[in-house]
């Protein structure tokens, strides 16, 4: 007789177990991607040998490797080590001590690009529909890309003219102004999305994806108007996880090529994009006597020192007076 095997109590891969640990301990999307992206090379740089047959020599002559060969910054030096850290302790419970022999990459003290108001204007100008409004928000509030994009219909309070960022970096809730500029344009396109999620549900759609947490609690929110995405993609996607066809948010890319493309119409000399806004907003409401503290509550940032960078960018571009004037 043929012997059966079952495979209900087999492991899961390594890098199956990693993305299972990150959702558990809700980590975001990005950062997932990011993790199993290191952690792959990691595996990769080592001949494909299973972390656990490694020690901290092999750790440390990777992240040598990323920054002597690969010449990668800093930042992305850290983030493969933070990987590496996770892997270790989190999804293998080892704790491989510390790396004293690392060469560690150089650190960059670049000042962010930054656009002057009648610059950030003139790029919004030459955007339209919805690149146009999601531009609006990142330099009317501040905020990321990702965090726009993923907006639901509950994070707007018009009345109270406040926008609520749910689960922003760093797993943290926190709320910014809602311009009183784009409330009639976005009024607007709530009612198309409206139409839109009305047409779906008729025709047996209109699910969208929700926190686990949520999900759980309340099992017919998402196909509430206020779950939805404020900016849904057009075209609708079949979930691996769960077969659910669902919209789920326009894609990054979309929005990032309108706005190098608004760049170019208005003629502006800079290396500038999405995030570019972020940073006009900052530096911005620091120019018009904001507290940095305040500033640090809007962006979101952990740290002050984070927030400080824009005070050097107006100590470059304000203040001092030219010899030659």
């Amino acid at each position: 007789m043929k012997k059966i095997t079952s495979t209900f109590n087999s492991k899961p891969k390594l890098l199956d177990q990693v993305r299972i640990t990150l959702r558990n301990l809700r980590y975001s999307k990005k950062t997932e991607e990011a993790y199993t992206k290191w952690i792959k090379d990691f595996i990769i740089f080592n001949n494909k040998q299973h972390p656990e047959k490694l020690d901290n020599k092999h750790i440390s002559d990777y992240l040598s490797y990323l920054a002597v060969n690969r010449r990668v910054s800093a930042s992305t030096q850290n983030q493969a080590l933070c990987a590496i850290v996770f892997l270790y302790k989190k999804v293998l419970n080892k704790d491989f001590g510390w790396l004293d022999d690392v060469v560690r990459a150089n650190k960059s003290s670049r000042i962010p690009v930054v656009f002057s108001k009648s610059e950030a204007v003139n790029v919004i100008s030459n955007l339209s529909g919805i690149p146009k409004l999601v531009a609006s928000i990142l330099y009317g509030s501040g905020l990321r890309l990702n965090e726009c994009l993923t907006l639901r219909v509950l994070d707007i309070d018009f009345e109270n003219k406040i926008i609520t960022v749910r689960r922003g970096k760093g797993d943290k809730d926190r709320t910014s102004v809602l311009p009183s500029s784009i409330i009639p344009e976005l009024k607007a396109h709530l009612k198309n999305i409206f139409e839109t999620h009305y047409e779906d549900l008729k025709r047996g759609y209109g699910e969208t994806i929700l926190p686990d947490a949520i999900e759980k609690k309340f099992p017919n929110a998402s196909k509430e108007f206020k779950w939805q995405f404020v900016f849904p993609a057009n075209k609708r996607t079949k979930l691996e996880k769960n077969g659910k066809i669902t919209r789920l948010p326009i894609h990054e890319s979309t929005i990032q090529k309108a706005i190098t493309t608004a760049v170019k119409k208005s003629k502006i000399d800079k290396k500038a994009g999405s995030h570019t806004f972020r940073h006009s907003f900052a530096t911005q409401l620091l120019s018009d006597g904001y507290d940095i503290r305040t500033i640090q509550e809007l962006l979101g940032h952990k740290s002050l020192r984070t927030t400080m960078i824009y005070t050097h960018v107006l100590k470059n571009i304000s203040g001092v007076r030219s010899p030659l004037d």
